[in-house]
């Protein structure tokens, strides 16, 4: 990875104590690095520090090779959680889909007009139908059909996959299919879902028509990272738009599409810019 114009983020997380802001920053200026931007939070109920800093890695005297050694003591005098990641090395996505193509095509359209720092080496369904999506980006579409019976079978394929692709997200981009504990366990923080903000007042295969029948004033959509507990995995974005008697149930559904594209595009452009820090079951993101 060549140093020059690469920048270095770090997220970091530790008991909240004096000194920390200094001592990075100190850490920083000592070696050479130029910081462009800092971002600090103190959760005061749990008396616990969050930080994102990035730096520019241009003059900085540590190589990219050795700054994980060289700042883990400082680290661990904070008995900190932390990570560092560099502009250089582009996140490998894996989009997952299923026959619902709005917001494949936002992220697509936006990974194709170079707003992510990403890439996209392949797309993974349980039904063919945007196959030809896949192909117009030139992206490589592979398809699993997914029964009860051979569920545990498909993931096992789809991880081998993703292994053998180097994935380091996963995007469920209205994939209509719950995902295993053995695979959500595979990539820990690292899932990606969206869904409408009816769940749990409103559940089933027709959510839109429920609201509309109970004159719901307000519709929503929430990305959130995948856990165990289906739908409530800690909340990266949210947004939310107001409705009347005058909107029709196809008017939600198309309301509440627009939400879900957008809501999942900004999940995944903070998470490709290393703004998401996960605290249990919440997260900070740095704006």
């Amino acid at each position: 990875m060549s140093e020059n114009n690469t920048n270095a983020f770090l997220l970091f997380t530790c008991p909240d104590k004096n000194g920390i802001v200094a001592k990075i920053t100190q850490f920083i200026y000592e070696h050479g690095g130029n910081i462009i931007d800092l971002d600090e939070h103190v959760n005061q109920n749990q008396k616990f520090f969050s930080l994102r800093v990035v730096w520019n890695m241009s003059n900085f005297k540590i190589p990219v090779s050795q700054l994980h050694e060289t700042f883990e003591p400082l680290a661990k005098e904070f008995n900190a959680h932390w990570k560092i990641e560099f502009s250089g090395k582009k996140q490998r996505v894996a989009i997952f889909v299923s026959k619902y193509d709005h917001c494949l095509q936002e992220i697509l359209w936006r990974y194709n007009m170079n707003e992510y720092d990403i890439e996209i080496p392949l797309i993974i369904s349980n039904h063919p139908d945007l196959a030809q999506i896949a192909e117009a980006y030139k992206i490589p579409y592979h398809v699993f059909p997914i029964t009860k019976e051979n569920k545990a079978e498909q993931e096992t394929k789809e991880i081998a996959l993703l292994k053998e692709y180097d994935i380091d997200l996963v995007v469920l981009a209205r994939y209509m299919q719950v995902l295993s504990p053995t695979f959500i366990d595979a990539y820990k923080n690292k899932i990606i879902n969206i869904h409408h903000s009816f769940l749990p007042g409103f559940v089933g295969g027709n959510p839109y028509k429920q609201a509309y029948e109970r004159g719901v004033k307000m519709i929503g959509a929430t990305s959130h990272f995948v856990t165990e507990d289906l739908d409530e995995g800690p909340i990266i974005e949210q947004d939310i738009m107001r409705i009347t008697h005058k909107d029709t149930i196809k008017a939600l559904i198309r309301k509440g599409r627009d939400l879900e594209r957008i809501v999942l595009a900004r999940a995944l452009t903070y998470q490709s810019e290393h703004r998401i820090i996960v605290d249990g079951t919440r997260t900070i993101v740095f704006d």
